[in-house]
């Protein structure tokens, strides 16, 4: 339980209790439950985009307002680490130059920019996502970012000697990888050939990121994760676009 609540408060804004006893082993134990941590998100979402139908239909305000409640649940985190990969891969500098990039709180302009256009394509496929889909999207979603990250801080190295991101990566064990399928599979498998699918592909290129960071940075960081489950999510919404528009796409991954 102390596991769980950790992850919880870690990755989100939910606050259940005070944990002033927490250490690093604390933290590194969390991992296994992320995904489980992103279920808990998809149940709000849902629950959420079926209250703001039901009042105001599936307008834009509605849109607008589904994607930042996941700013707001999250306090923005996976969006720091993306805005902070950005900055760094993208400024052209060597390995270490890039690192420092990352590590520097202050955000860049590349940063902003990728942000705006990240924001605007999440509303673009969730607007233009079937109604009867939406529910699903929003489910998997956080479920399948979260695996992403479990995926690459267990299988990837730690490009820092220290760091925040170290604690996830050396105490990822067999254990913490089963515990994340099987809530995965347990959490996505349910909602159908649509979100089966968005699990197989946001996966994949998960995997080709985090093998392409790591080849650039020599590993990956605590940045790069949550840079990675943020694209992962972004990569769900169009795996339902895609399904919702193309011809046959609703008969042939959706039941």
């Amino acid at each position: 339980m102390k596991s769980f609540i950790t992850a919880l408060q870690f990755l989100t804004r939910i606050h259940i209790k005070n944990q002033t006893d927490l250490t690093a082993e604390d933290f590194g134990r969390s991992t296994k439950f992320f995904p489980f941590v992103g279920l808990i998100l998809g149940t709000i979402y849902m629950l959420a985009a079926w209250c703001l139908i039901a009042v105001f239909g599936w307008a834009n305000l509605v849109t607008t307002l589904l994607i930042i409640l996941p700013i707001l649940l999250t306090g923005g985190l996976m969006l720091d680490g993306f805005m902070d990969t950005v900055d760094g891969v993208f400024s052209g500098r060597e390995r270490e130059r890039v690192l420092e990039i990352m590590k520097d709180s202050r955000v860049g302009s590349f940063g902003v920019i990728a942000l705006a256009c990240l924001l605007l394509v999440n509303w673009t496929a969730l607007r233009d996502v079937k109604l009867v889909l939406i529910m699903t999207a929003l489910f998997v979603m956080p479920i399948i970012g979260r695996m992403a990250m479990v995926m690459a801080i267990a299988f990837f190295p730690y490009a820092r000697k220290e760091g925040m991101g170290k604690i996830f990566a050396d105490m990822a064990d067999k254990k913490t990888v089963m515990l994340a399928v099987f809530t995965t599979l347990a959490g996505v498998i349910p909602w159908g050939q649509a979100a089966i699918a968005a699990l197989f592909v946001g996966l994949a290129f998960a995997w080709c990121t985090a093998k392409w960071l790591s080849g650039k940075l020599g590993g990956l960081t605590g940045d790069t994760y949550g840079a990675i489950e943020t694209l992962t999510e972004t990569v769900v919404l169009l795996v339902f676009w895609l399904t919702s528009w193309i011809p046959g796409g609703l008969h042939i991954l959706w039941r």
